[in-house]
């Protein structure tokens, strides 16, 4: 398989990663497409055997996949400045936020689009991606695409596009949502006397203990947070202040908000 991403930014970089780690394809079968000329240098420092250009320089692409990983601001801009037209087998996989597959078709004038949301942790092959396909793309084909993404963690098919949005919100920008808590905690430890690099430690080992509890645990979570807030404790004591607080509110209304940024990147 020869893959063409468009758009050489951290996403883009991090599956490309991920099919050559896991043999996927051969390094001289991929093609890394950036806007920026500054960036080819470094780029092939990472990528030695693979093919590295810019859009201004690329007048036709040789691949069975093209990996569309430009930002969704950007794409319109992007496809309309297009050197190159789609042959008629090719497969377009879009990671791009919010923008949906009947506009991705329309921009590119091609009907065989997977549409995937990815999330950062494919970085180190521990993401999730949610995924979902137009019409005419054959069993065959998505199995292929399906592979892919797995090389990078896990990957689940949804069957209505809608919920892609949903996806983008809740696991798409869900990391950001994890850092921003766990800087709460390791600066609450600063407040109360510990020193940073120690506050740091007990929060990301918390963290991690935390989330393998959740993993092999038959209980469900408000079982496992009753078992650590027991009555007139220092557990209850602060879930009673994220109550007071409408923590729990806030958090919704900001993944309901980001849901509702993805749809307006539409247009």
């Amino acid at each position: 398989m020869k893959i063409v991403i468009l758009g050489a930014g951290n996403m883009g970089l991090s599956f490309s990663k991920s099919f050559l780690k896991y043999e996927l394809i051969k390094p001289e079968n991929l093609h890394l497409i950036t806007r920026n000329q500054s960036k080819i240098s470094k780029i092939a420092e990472e990528f030695p055997k693979s093919i590295i250009s810019t859009f201004e320089e690329t007048s036709d692409l040789d691949a069975d996949l093209i990996i569309v990983a430009v930002k969704p601001q950007d794409f319109q801009h992007v496809a309309q400045n297009f050197r190159f037209t789609l042959k008629e087998n090719q497969m377009v996989l879009s990671i791009m936020a919010g923008i949906k597959i009947e506009k991705i078709q329309k921009l590119l004038n091609h009907p065989l689009v997977v549409r995937a949301m990815p999330n950062s942790p494919t970085l180190l092959g521990m993401g999730i991606t949610g995924y979902t396909a137009a019409n005419g793309i054959s069993f065959s084909q998505l199995i292929n695409i399906e592979r892919l993404l797995n090389s990078t963690g896990r990957s689940v098919y949804l069957e209505n596009e809608d919920l892609l949005d949903g996806v983008t919100a809740l696991s798409g920008s869900g990391p950001a949502y994890f850092y921003y808590i766990i800087d709460a905690m390791i600066k609450a430890g600063v407040e109360m006397g510990i020193e940073e690099n120690l506050s740091q430690l007990f929060v990301k080992q918390t963290m991690l203990g935390a989330y393998h509890l959740i993993n092999n645990s038959e209980k469900s979570l408000e079982e496992l947070i009753k078992d650590v807030a027991s009555k007139g404790g220092t557990t209850e004591a602060a879930l009673k202040t994220f109550e007071e607080q409408h923590l729990k509110e806030i958090l919704k209304g900001g993944i309901l908000n980001a849901e509702k940024r993805a749809k307006e990147l539409n247009g």
